[in-house]
């Protein structure tokens, strides 16, 4: 009997190692074929080679068998991806810009994604270095939250892994990714293939020594392993106790595997820079070479020849593969919605206009409240929104309601809070993530970008649904350049965001359960001035209340001149108006993304003028996109050039006299009015 076990064990560890070799096997032609073939013809624009780095790849995507596992991955990726189940076909469609591809031709053909099948979820790769280590560890957190707080048991024993090259290690969002999943002891592996180069740029310039996994030595609540990642049993040895760690709930691990490169940075990296002698040693350490010896010659000659045939026909039904039609290249960039939703014009339920009145950071503590209760996957965090409830109140006592799972303090890190909320929302929670300041948020613009093309770079196959709550502008009391900042207008560029901006508190309640409940990405963006002002306050607009984004709202009626604004702008231009009786016209567009274009220029055509007035700068401010609509489209009807009134394009000063220098005045307002109506 013992020798029954020895001779099947036997075999079984003869086909792993089998299937270990066809897939590196297939990678590595498939890359030569790229840049022997593909990309000196230009049918591949980009090519990055992953040849060295199979070995490590395919044994760690074999090991990733649980349903819920999820990988984040970078550009150099394809073996593992393609461990995981991606077909050569699906790989070569996705490098020629094909239907049928990963992207459906609108991403560089090595940006995968790839919903389950059977391996790890590949979640959608982004082109910033260390953009996947954050997102990684929102999945990892969402993990224990399906285990935790929603009691989903298929969810026990997943993990997320992220896997990077080591320049990748010097960018904000490895670091911010190794500080949550160490904090929170996140079922999350990190693995670090370190070739020795970021382009030409050595290990030693990313960090100190080279080695990032002798510095992380100490680091507490981190397992470090370190190794070879082109010896076939110490690899598969090191994989499997990483992978075993993390499964079983022991926290963290970081994996550092010495991997050789064997080709340049891309197809136009000749590595000039590298000597003879460096480049010899690295081609003694082809992993395939190692592999080939194990399953011997006869069997690797075999293999060879099957790869390259199942390679030819897969290139061959790629090239017949027609090329993605051009009215596709702007469908997913927002979701699809039913009729009546958030982004589709409908009627408005009228809120309420008797009863106690609120302001409007009790009308969004309320709503953020009643949709955590009704949907238990809702989730609240940010820097000291726990048990302080937030530096401007808005989570106040939320902690208590419903735990530390679900309104929780998050570190300092705005790249760590949004990566974070990106990974969980693809995880199928409702992740409501709170910026403390808009000029806080900078620092993350670009996980901010790469959240809001989530569904259209992953063909609509991914989406991450992420409402971020931000304050921002001038307070009543003070300004000053860094809590003070609207700055708006960059984010109305930020593609796939849907962006709200409401003047009172129960606009503010519609459309954040609007948020809430819709697909899309939201910015939310709170002003400071108007959280407990009593302009602002409104009698509670009720738990059904939902007010669909791109629809304005006028506030008076007139004649001769429209004035569009938002945010607290409104209230200086309501004042303003009271001037002239009858003859301004002033619509509040409590949104941005979309916004009530078709509102404007029917007014416009009505009163032949326009005046946009908004916080943010004048230069390239979003009073300029209106302007240009309404000359667009209503440029006959109008008896007066189109005005912009905005703050001067300078930071906010701290100085209170300087301030209101340089933000839109009451006075100032008045003062464009009577110019537009003298006109």
């Amino acid at each position: 009997m013992g020798r029954k076990l020895q001779t099947a064990a036997a075999g079984e560890r003869r086909a792993f190692w089998l299937e270990v070799a066809r897939l590196a096997l297939s990678s590595r032609l498939l890359d030569e074929l790229e840049e022997r073939e593909l990309t000196p013809q230009g049918l591949v624009k980009y090519q990055f080679s992953a040849k060295g780095h199979e070995l490590a790849q395919v044994l760690l995507a074999k090991s990733l068998n649980h349903p819920h596992d999820a990988a984040a991955v970078y550009y150099r990726s394809r073996p593992f991806v393609l461990a995981c189940g991606l077909s050569l076909e699906e790989a070569l469609r996705s490098s020629l810009a094909r239907q049928g591809s990963m992207s459906q031709g609108r991403d560089v053909g090595v940006m995968f994604n790839l919903p389950s099948r059977g391996g790890a979820t590949i979640l959608p790769t982004a082109g910033d270095v260390g953009s996947q280590y954050a997102p990684a560890a929102g999945w990892a957190q969402a993990v224990l939250y399906h285990t935790r707080v929603l009691g989903e048991s298929q969810w026990e024993g997943a993990i997320a892994v992220a896997c990077g090259g080591e320049g990748s290690v010097a960018a904000n969002g490895f670091w911010a990714a190794l500080v949550m999943a160490t904090t929170l002891q996140l079922p999350m592996l990190f693995l670090i293939e370190d070739n020795g180069r970021a382009i030409s740029a050595p290990s030693s310039l990313q960090t100190p020594g080279g080695n990032i996994a002798a510095n992380l030595k100490s680091f507490g609540n981190l397992k470090v392993l370190d190794g070879p990642g082109f010896e076939l049993e110490e690899t598969a040895q090191l994989v499997e106790e990483a992978v075993r760690w993390v499964r079983e709930g022991r926290g963290p691990c970081l994996l550092r595997l010495e991997v050789p490169r064997l080709s340049g940075h891309t197809f136009i990296d000749t590595q000039a820079y590298r000597d003879p002698e460096e480049l010899a040693r690295e081609q003694g350490k082809d992993p395939l070479l190692r592999l080939r010896q194990q399953v011997g010659e006869e069997t690797w000659r075999q293999l060879e020849a099957e790869a390259e045939a199942e390679i030819r026909r897969a290139l061959d039904n790629a090239l017949a593969a027609p090329t993605p039609p051009p009215e596709s290249a702007a469908t997913g960039v927002f979701a699809t919605l039913p009729p009546g939703w958030q982004g589709q014009k409908r009627p408005v339920t009228a809120a309420p206009a008797e009863g106690p009145r609120i302001n409007l950071v009790e009308g969004v503590r309320r709503t953020l409240a009643f949709e955590l209760a009704a949907n238990p996957r809702v989730l609240v965090f940010g820097e000291d929104v726990g048990v302080k409830g937030g530096v401007h109140g808005a989570t106040l006592d939320l902690q208590r309601q419903f735990d530390k799972e679900r309104v929780f303090d998050t570190s300092l890190s705005e790249v760590g809070i949004l990566g974070r909320a990106q990974g969980m929302a693809m995880a199928g929670l409702r992740p409501v993530p709170e910026i403390q300041f808009r000029k806080y948020a900078d620092p993350a613009y670009d996980t901010l970008v790469d959240i809001g093309l989530v569904r259209w770079r992953s063909a609509e196959r991914f989406s991450a649904p992420v409402v971020v709550r931000m304050p921002l502008g001038v307070s009543r009391k003070t300004g000053d350049p860094w809590h003070s900042f609207s700055a708006e207008a960059i984010y109305a560029h930020t593609l796939g965001w849907r962006m709200a901006f409401p003047s009172n508190a129960a606009d503010a309640v519609g459309l954040l359960r609007a948020a809430l409940r819709g697909e899309d990405p939201v910015l939310f963006l709170e002003h400071r001035a108007l959280l407990d002002s009593p302009e602002a306050r409104r009698p509670y607009p009720g738990d059904d209340f939902v007010l669909p984004f791109g629809v304005a709202e006028r506030l008076l009626a007139g004649d001769r001149v429209t004035v569009v604004t938002w945010g607290a702008m409104v209230y200086r231009c309501l004042a303003a108006a009271q001037a002239f009786p009858g003859q301004v016209e002033l619509w509040d567009l409590r949104t941005l993304s979309p916004w009530d274009r078709e509102a404007v220029v029917a007014s416009v055509k009505k009163t032949g003028r326009l005046l946009v007035v908004h916080e943010d700068t004048l230069t390239a401010g979003f009073g300029g996109e209106i302007v240009a609509s309404v000359v667009e489209d209503a440029f006959p009807y109008l008896d007066a050039p189109p005005l912009r009134l905005a703050s001067l394009d300078c930071p906010v000063p701290y100085d209170a006299g300087l301030t209101n220098a340089v933000i839109p005045s009451e006075e100032r307002i008045q003062s464009a009015l009577a110019e537009l109506l003298r006109f």
